[in-house]
């Protein structure tokens, strides 16, 4: 029985093909292309102001140089979004729910925020290692322990996001076998567990929203130390 309920995060596969290059592909068809009318309809409109509003909060802080990845942060978050909301859908799969994926968008990006750092203010991004007015003694434990930090943000990247979504969809699934197990014995508490089904559901919605914006917050703010 507990066996089954960690199937939904097996990558699907069709004639021994595997899904998940679909289950990725599937949000391009969902967002809306801007036409060049002057007036559009009120969802064009409504992702238009969504795009411009989230772009202008992550991007304040950043100077002219770093915000050059503005294209490909906000592409990156509204492809978590889509993927995580469409992971909610019954029948369907959740690629952000499978740690290799999640790393594989996070380690190249925060590569490029070190390298970047390292390219363009090497001593600056250095600095980072070590705060200012460290006592000599603490230099060589702090240098390392920064260290450690730095190259933990990648797998910190990846398994936040993994481990929030799993989570979300593994509770939601026991809640509602426990719904359906008790309908004809506990009707009552079957309607209420259903209840709890529905609110959950609400929050696995936000959350699935929150967890694609805190990935590229984080990367941003990754930029910002090295730009």
């Amino acid at each position: 029985m507990m066996a089954s309920f960690f199937d939904q995060f097996m990558s699907p596969t069709l004639l021994g093909l595997p899904l998940t290059m679909l289950a990725m592909l599937t949000p391009m068809i969902l967002l809306l292309t801007p036409t060049n009318q002057w007036i559009s309809n009120r969802t064009t409109t409504l992702q238009s102001w969504t795009l411009s509003t989230i772009t202008k909060q992550l991007f304040l802080p950043i100077n002219i140089s770093g915000q050059k990845w503005t294209v490909t942060l906000i592409t990156l978050m509204m492809f978590l979004i889509s993927i995580n909301l469409l992971g909610l859908l019954p029948y369907t799969f959740t690629p952000t729910t499978q740690l290799s994926m999640n790393m594989a968008l996070a380690m190249p990006l925060w590569s490029a925020t070190v390298f970047l750092g390292m390219h363009n203010q090497p001593t600056m991004s250095l600095g980072h290692l070590l705060p200012e007015g460290t006592p000599p003694l603490l230099i060589p434990p702090l240098i390392i322990i920064e260290t450690i930090s730095l190259f933990i943000r990648p797998i910190a990247l990846g398994v936040r996001l993994t481990a929030n979504l799993t989570a979300g969809h593994l509770l939601m699934q026991l809640i509602a076998t426990a719904a359906l197990a008790m309908i004809s014995l506990l009707p009552t508490v079957a309607y209420l567990t259903a209840l709890v089904l529905f609110l959950l559901t609400l929050l696995e919605l936000a959350v699935a929203m929150i967890q694609a914006y805190v990935f590229t917050l984080l990367l941003t703010l990754y930029l910002q130390e090295n730009t």
